[in-house]
């Protein structure tokens, strides 16, 4: 194989695109990690204690709805969206003078991806459950 000019331009670009591609993915996990770290003081939430309702296929990215439960005592429920720019979605308050420790909204998925509830718990524990939503449709700019 003979390397020119345009070889070597497309070859270069190739390589670069592939190594940009790892890095990628791994910031996206990285941001999920930070902001449970954030929310849970640095505890590892163990799996379970949350309920999360989601879609197994959103036709349309724009507007996902999603449910949240847990039990009684359950003082927050933190949404992430793992392939989001920004995963952070919500997070719901709860007290004692709550009727329900439920919520209900519609979020924005850009593609494919997990969508995450962590739950702080009465006993002081944290909880979390991850479901997969598949995306036709991209909605933050995809």
């Amino acid at each position: 194989m003979q390397l020119n000019r345009r070889s070597f331009g497309l070859l270069a670009a190739a390589a670069a695109g592939a190594t940009a591609l790892p890095r990628a993915a791994f910031a996206d996990e990285a941001l999920v990690k930070e902001a449970i770290m954030a929310f849970t003081g640095g505890v590892e939430p163990t799996e379970g204690g949350v309920t999360l309702g989601a879609p197994e296929i959103a036709e349309n990215g724009n507007t996902v709805p999603i449910e949240v439960s847990a039990g009684d005592g359950t003082e927050a429920i933190m949404i992430l969206a793992a392939g989001n720019p920004n995963p952070g979605v919500a997070t719901f308050h709860f007290t004692k003078l709550s009727g329900e420790i439920a919520a209900t909204t519609r979020i924005r998925l850009a593609k494919t991806q997990d969508v995450i509830a962590v739950a702080r718990l009465g006993d002081g524990s944290f909880g979390m459950t991850r479901r997969e939503v598949k995306v036709t449709i991209g909605g933050c700019g995809g």
